[in-house]
């Protein structure tokens, strides 16, 4: 088994390719130290290397995001080896079915603005996500009120330092462009 790794713009986030698909399209899970990880033997196994606090599933790859105080050369190798022993034992990302986006049901908005947040959920959906997972995350609706849209970051774009930047040049400038009611963006 091969497992491709990427650098993201984190840079305590690496991006592992492992070739194949390991969740459903459109799906993502996260854990941290904090975060219940009984549906994960992989995302346990990864947060008992020293040092790592997130991990994080897309479609066909996986994100681990360290701490500062240590070098990625010291645990890369480890991660990697645990990553590619648990796929070479038949290991799955998910260990019981499927799951639901985090925070779906904490949607907030007026029900007058339905139809705007319903276009600014197709642009997030259709052109946002997909860039965003190439860097390693993912990016999720929250709301929308007087004009703001709120989102939340998840994997390699949490905590990333670019991701203001990625917010108010590329997703608000983009919102902006094709929905004339937004105003800006916030990470909540």
């Amino acid at each position: 088994m091969f497992i491709q790794i990427e650098d993201t713009p984190n840079p305590n986030t690496l991006k592992f390719l492992p070739g194949f698909p390991i969740l459903k399209e459109g799906e993502t899970a996260e854990f941290s130290q904090e975060n219940d990880t009984s549906n994960s033997k992989l995302a346990k196994s990864l947060l008992q290397v020293e040092y790592v606090n997130n991990v994080f599933f897309g479609y066909d790859f996986i994100t681990v995001t360290k701490s500062d105080e240590i070098s990625w050369d010291l645990i890369k190798v480890e991660i990697l080896t645990s990553i590619m022993d648990h796929f070479a034992a038949d290991g799955t990302a998910l260990d019981n079915g499927d799951i639901r986006p985090a925070d779906e049901d904490d949607e907030f908005y007026d029900k007058h603005d339905e139809e705007i947040v319903g276009r600014i959920k197709e642009l997030i959906e259709n052109y946002v996500r997909p860039a965003v997972a190439q860097d390693g995350g993912d990016i999720r609706f929250r709301g929308f009120k007087d004009g703001i849209v709120f989102v939340k970051l998840h994997g390699a774009c949490s905590g990333c330092p670019s991701a203001s930047l990625t917010l108010k040049q590329g997703v608000q400038n983009m919102l902006t462009y094709h929905i004339p009611e937004v105003a800006g963006v916030e990470n909540i």
